[in-house]
């Protein structure tokens, strides 16, 4: 919710005005309970966490909004957003009781997380187009945008509006050219900044996980933010992660921070399937000249010398970005041409791999 007004508010107004919002069931207000968690304030724009049982969200959910609505009417105040989050249960040792607290999404075969060490190598856009590349192999695929700062899957697939709950408890993902789709971004408007901190987003991100009917999917591919931090890690050591695909550029800058992200998904005994190589080289769209603008090869000497497969390189070319500005993604609307020839080719070196780690036992979820 959004209102035309910016100018300082504290988190002291903002305890206060919160003050004034009870949970019928306790007959206390939130902040006496402790409910209120990270609330943090960027040019007007607040956030924060009530932490709740799980049990009572749906109950919760009246509260919540009582709670934005109370904030919203503070002066200064631009726009509020309040996610509830889990209670978290003490500490486990690791062992079986430590798996138990996974994330299980019983209908999803693989889960594919597709990262990279640093923004802006396309790896959202990579993510759309292998997604429908797969789905051209009759497979059944969704993708989870896990880009809680800057969710770019609904743009990319060209799907608006909000997702439907189905019985007040779970909601039912979008879709777009077969393709079951989640995001962040399909709750909140594009333009708005996430100002969350790691545990509002690690929340967040568990909700769309657990809280979403997936149904039926041969592979969920997992559109991860850049880095090796917190999403990467809730999704590592909650996830039973099939895999991990590493998109990078071919230049030596991108490269060392791919490696960084293999060397992560290692560390949490997550298997690297592959390198992809994105913008590999350009291809002109008039004559059809191929120039290598940032190098070529960087990545599969990379995937070779770390000992994982490479999957391909993906041209960087014309069509590719404007269709994904469009919402129309080149494999789906361009499938004969050669760019969208290219991203099939690693979808069927990826299914390939697949296939091959099938019999491979699921990796264990960790704690440290």
């Amino acid at each position: 919710m959004r209102k035309v007004l910016v100018s300082t508010i504290t988190e002291a107004e903002v305890r206060s005005a919160l003050a004034g919002v009870k949970d019928p069931a306790r007959n206390q207000d939130v902040v006496s309970l402790g409910m209120v968690q990270e609330i943090a304030i960027r040019d007007g724009n607040v956030a924060f966490a009530l932490e709740a049982d799980p049990a009572r969200a749906k109950a919760l959910e009246i509260v919540r909004r009582a709670c934005e609505q109370v904030v919203l009417s503070l002066p200064g105040v631009a726009s509020v957003s309040a996610v509830l989050t889990a209670e978290r249960p003490p500490q486990a040792p690791p062992g079986p009781a430590a798996n138990a607290r996974a994330i299980s999404l019983p209908g999803v075969q693989s889960i594919i997380a597709v990262a990279s060490g640093k923004g802006g190598v396309g790896k959202s856009t990579v993510t759309s187009n292998l997604a429908l590349a797969l789905s051209r192999q009759g497979l059944r695929v969704g993708i989870l945008d896990a880009d809680i700062y800057g969710p770019s899957q609904p743009r990319l697939m060209g799907i608006a509006g909000r997702p439907q709950s189905i019985d007040g408890k779970r909601i039912r993902p979008m879709a777009g050219y077969g393709i079951k789709v989640m995001s962040i971004g399909f709750m909140v408007d594009e333009e708005r900044p996430m100002i969350w901190r790691g545990p509002m987003v690690q929340g967040a991100l568990e909700q769309l996980l657990r809280d979403v009917e997936w149904g039926e999917l041969d592979v969920l591919l997992v559109d991860m933010p850049p880095g090796t931090g917190d999403v990467q890690l809730t999704m590592s050591q909650r996830v039973p992660l099939r895999g991990a695909v590493i998109v990078s550029t071919p230049q030596d800058i991108a490269l060392i921070d791919a490696r960084k992200g293999l060397n992560m998904f290692r560390r949490v005994d997550v298997p690297v399937l592959g390198f992809i190589e994105n913008m590999s080289w350009f291809a002109c769209p008039k004559c059809g000249e191929r120039t290598e603008i940032f190098a070529h090869g960087g990545a599969e000497q990379a995937a070779a010398a770390m000992q994982v497969p490479f999957l391909g390189g993906i041209p960087l070319h014309l069509s590719i970005r404007e269709t994904s500005d469009q919402g129309l993604p080149v494999v789906a609307t361009l499938p004969e041409s050669a760019e969208a020839q290219a991203f099939v080719a690693v979808a069927a070196r990826l299914g390939a791999e697949l296939k091959r780690t099938e019999t491979a036992p699921m990796p264990e979820i960790s704690f440290e």
